[in-house]
């Protein structure tokens, strides 16, 4: 199974950028979704999650502005980001809780994309 993440770019204070990632290999069944991200010297944060029947949770700091969803039918996760703020900038990873083999699931890292927000 591999993930791959697509959409970073630099982008001014107040614009937008939609971020996608999408699972290939042999999948069974995609449970929880999910970004992440690390700033500069900064631990790996949870931004949104978004599970198989759709309910979703975010980062008090990107309430409002950020927008997670997914499209089941091509195994992809996207992330749309409003209003972006310089402290947004950061490698973004997506997450993806695999089911290859049932039952057994397993975490899948997508390589990270980075998203810079400056004027």
């Amino acid at each position: 199974v591999q993930l791959q993440a697509s959409g970073g770019g630099l982008v001014q204070p107040g614009g937008s950028l939609r971020l996608s990632c999408a699972a290939s290999g042999s999948i069974f069944t995609i449970n929880a979704m999910g970004w992440y991200r690390q700033a500069p010297g900064k631990q790996r944060e949870l931004v949104a999650t978004i599970t198989s029947g759709g309910s979703t949770n975010y980062a008090d700091s990107v309430k409002g502005r950020f927008t997670i969803s997914r499209d089941n039918a091509k195994n992809t996760v996207y992330l749309q980001m409003n209003s972006l703020k310089s402290e947004d900038t950061a490698v973004y990873y997506c997450k993806m809780v695999i089911t290859t083999s049932p039952p057994t699931a397993y975490a899948y890292w997508g390589q990270g994309t980075l998203v810079t927000v400056s004027s």
